[in-house]
């Protein structure tokens, strides 16, 4: 996300731009991951960029969770071996599942997850309803790993109809799912869908100050992710919730202070 245009010189400086992101946020999704697995000099890149308590949750290839359908571990060696420089700036690594893997296949989970690195911790993100109608033999499989469930909190964006070309390319996109609020380690971590209007997006996370607050003062370590359809304000929203939690828990370390970003370019006329 450190290289969406629309904050490239607002949140964003014109080179080291993760560096640049560390100084707003102090966690990143590794979406791309899913996609393509980096260079281990690109990953060597990051953690240069980034300080040591720098939280990266790190997207596991599609070709084993989508493609292999987490038939076959080996194809995550090159996956294992790119990521070693963020040692552990890796708070998490995220298994997000297809929409048709569904409860009967959590014996599938359990073998995929028994096989993985122990260094690492793990993170499940679920799309089948019916886990969330009965989420018992998820948990049960989740807790046996010590491994987290990922939700993705969609509420506050499906409430209304889309009013923006980015919310209308996101309600064909994006998934209708249920809330849930449960952490199951001391990790947490959630994924929050606003609205482009800042104001419904603040109204929406509301329910999550509380929870978050309350499971810091249980000392447990959450992460909570702030999107929006196109994410323009997202760093800027991500410091609004965090000093909202940190309102309620003054403990808290208050997030880093944002870089004076350079001009990129000398002034022109046109």
């Amino acid at each position: 996300m450190w290289s969406l245009k629309s904050w490239q010189g607002r949140f964003i400086g014109s080179s080291e731009r993760l560096r640049s992101y560390s100084g707003w946020c102090d966690a990143v999704e590794g979406n791309t991951t899913f996609y393509a697995t980096p260079t281990r000099e690109t990953v060597s890149n990051w953690a240069e960029q980034t300080s040591p308590d720098f939280r990266f949750v790190l997207k596991l290839p599609r070709e084993a969770t989508h493609v292999r359908q987490l038939s076959d571990i080996s194809v995550l060696s090159e996956f294992f071996r790119a990521i070693e420089p963020l040692d552990d700036r890796v708070h998490a690594l995220w298994i997000q599942l297809p929409g048709s893997f569904g409860p009967g296949d959590l014996p599938v989970l359990s073998r995929f997850l028994r096989g993985l690195p122990t260094p690492f911790r793990y993170a499940v993100e679920v799309r089948d309803p019916a886990f969330f109608r009965d989420p018992h033999a998820l948990t049960e499989t989740l807790a046996e790993h010590r491994a987290e469930w990922v939700p993705f909190d969609t509420t506050e964006f499906f409430r209304t109809p889309p009013t923006s070309d980015a919310e209308r390319e996101a309600w064909l996109k994006k998934p209708r799912m249920p809330l849930r609020t449960t952490a199951l380690t001391d990790r947490p971590i959630i994924r929050y869908l606003g609205r482009d209007d800042t104001g419904r997006t603040v109204e929406g996370w509301q329910r999550w100050v509380p929870i978050v607050a309350g499971w810091l003062r249980e000392g447990r370590s959450p992460t909570f992710f702030v999107h929006t359809p196109d994410n323009a304000d997202a760093p800027a929203l991500c410091r609004r919730f965090h000093d909202e939690v940190r309102a309620l828990v003054p403990a808290l370390e208050p997030l880093p202070t944002p870089p004076s970003l350079e001009p990129e370019g000398p002034p022109t006329l046109w």
